[in-house]
């Protein structure tokens, strides 16, 4: 059977029932339909329960096929709870542009998914849209300001905050606005899709309402024409603002096929953002349960990284293990395979691509030193291939499983998340990479030389200009959010592998005052993706009677 159609068969529960297994009482509870709720943030007031262990899932480097994290971490979720133990998977929203795009459905596969599938990946309880409407209200007030006199003499080539939609629609990276307005009203402006925007960010590391809005008015938007930044809050527009995310604020409840309880909050995206579910989700999942399984987005290099370094300085988390996913086939990929043969046995390619893997186990031993990969086994997966990654993880001193949770559900996931709740037990201490009051360029070079294994950084004219200009301002003492390439760990897509001897550059340096990082584009990442030659939507329908196929 399809995904979709696995999803179907599911017999799925009212959400009071899958709310009741936590605890949760329906005074709590904001319905959305019978299969979906959200979550009073008053319920932490309540809660008075010791945190419960925090378990990162990560990856090797994404390939275009996709490593399955999302269907790792609710395996080992359903299988933690197989064990009798309270457990609770807290993940990221979808965004419509992959869906729509390349990468289709988000939420899960086989029988390790999240439902109800087609509403989590499509409008689901309207948290993007929120999102959205926040962005743009803040754009509409920045160009209002200016045609109504422009009071605060904002500088119309100097705004430094765009537009969004959460679709893959690159016409849209470079506008005009105000054409027909006049030439005092007349500026360029970009767009770039919801799960890339501050305010995405900002709704994902608030630790309240109160926070999201000091967050919110301290987005630096603009300068005026003498230099002077300016902030949000001298347009007054953050409590308008606020007023929009009321509700997106709070998390939402679903459940997977095995009926265990997930929160689903947020959804930066990791190669541009800093691609984790929201700090509220994450932090109300260590009162209700004692183990938490988070994921990060992309690979560890970017997911992983700005996971430890922001969300987790910012939330002071501390992950008590790492998993780390991979895929035989992708790392036969990294190893030069070509596509149409990834699915047969080739230790050659293998060994070649298994670099990949190393450099994760390597990178996040730095900041803890209880990490363990989970091989996510594919059916064409040959038992020589499995024990040769095995032996290999062996080598590092790094733990090792196989993850069949796909094909079995949390039959398949046993074996993971006995050693997962083993490790659980015997904590390590964690580091974070940095400290966020180092020079930004400090900052740059640990991050490029000690994840990304850099020779060198060279920097573009304009990444000096604005690194010196937050400099003067006193913006520079935050954590860098490094947007780059998903692909590989170095700025260009087409260096797969364990890439060395290399040189990065850093083309563009911005504040996300609000979120409190900074942004460090490097190479020839863009903020708004592009839609392929043959887009996922070309294979979706929908019957009279409203049946969705294709978008899993």
């Amino acid at each position: 059977m399809t995904d979709i159609e696995i999803a179907r068969k599911a017999e799925i529960l009212n959400i009071k029932k899958v709310a009741k297994v936590l605890k949760i009482d329906e005074d709590d509870l904001e319905y959305y339909g019978k299969y979906k709720a959200k979550i009073d943030l008053n319920i932490l007031k309540k809660l008075d329960k010791k945190d419960g262990k925090l378990i990162l899932v990560t990856s090797i480097n994404p390939t275009p096929f996709g490593e399955g994290k999302t269907t790792m971490s609710i395996g080992i979720h359903d299988g933690f709870r197989k064990l009798g133990l309270n457990s609770l998977a807290v993940l990221r929203e979808p965004s419509l542009g992959p869906v729509f795009g390349i990468k289709g459905g988000a939420a899960g596969g086989g029988y390790s998914q999240v439902i109800p599938m087609e509403d989590i990946n499509l409008h689901f309880t309207g948290d993007m849209h929120a999102i959205g409407a926040a962005n743009n209200l803040l754009c509409a007030a920045i160009d209002n300001h200016i045609f109504q006199g422009n009071e605060l003499n904002i500088d119309k080539d100097r705004i430094l905050f765009n537009r969004c939609v959460d679709m893959n629609d690159r016409a849209l990276r470079d506008i005009m606005v105000g054409l027909n307005l006049g030439k005092d009203v007349v500026h360029e402006n970009h767009y770039c899709i919801t799960v890339a925007t501050e305010i995405m960010a900002i709704l994902c590391l608030a630790r309240d309402l109160s926070d999201l809005k000091n967050r919110i008015s301290n987005i630096l938007f603009a300068f005026d024409l003498s230099g002077k930044p300016l902030f949000v809050r001298d347009l007054h527009v953050e409590e308008a603002m606020c007023i929009l995310l009321k509700d997106a604020i709070k998390p939402n409840l679903v459940q997977t096929l095995e009926n265990n309880p997930v929160l689903i909050h947020g959804g930066p995206f990791a190669n541009i953002a800093h691609g984790c579910n929201s700090l509220i989700a994450t932090k109300l999942g260590l009162k209700l349960a004692d183990y938490v399984i988070t994921e990060a987005g992309f690979g560890a290099d970017l997911g992983a990284e700005k996971f430890l370094d922001i969300k987790c300085r910012i939330g002071n988390l501390k992950p008590s293990v790492i998993v780390i996913n991979a895929t035989i086939r992708s790392l036969k990929y990294n190893g030069g395979m070509s596509k149409d043969e990834l699915d047969n046995v080739n230790l050659d390619y293998l060994s070649k691509g298994i670099c990949n893997l190393k450099v994760h186990i390597l990178n996040m031993k730095k900041y803890l030193d209880n990490v363990i990969v989970c091989l996510n086994k594919f059916a064409f997966d040959s038992d020589e291939e499995i024990d040769f990654v095995r032996q290999f993880c062996s080598s590092l001193g790094c733990a090792f499983e196989v993850c069949d949770s796909y094909a079995l559900g949390s039959k398949g996931a046993i074996d993971i998340s006995k050693k997962i709740a083993k490790m659980c037990e015997n904590e390590k201490e964690f580091h974070l990479l940095y400290d966020e009051n180092e020079t930004i360029k400090d900052k740059i070079s640990r991050v490029s030389f000690e994840i990304y294994h850099a020779k060198k950084v060279n920097y573009m004219p304009l990444a000096l200009e604005e690194i010196s200009h937050l400099e003067k301002l006193g913006l520079d003492k935050l954590p860098i959010c490094v947007a780059k390439t998903q692909y590989s760990i170095s700025d260009d897509s087409k260096k797969l592998g364990f890439p060395s001897d290399y040189e990065i550059t850093v083309r563009d340096v911005k504040v996300s005052n609000g979120a409190g990082f900074i942004v460090v584009y490097m190479g020839k990442i863009m903020t708004m993706p592009g839609l392929s030659k043959k887009p996922a939507y070309e294979n979706m329908h929908i019957d009279d009677d409203g049946v969705i196929t294709g978008l899993f």
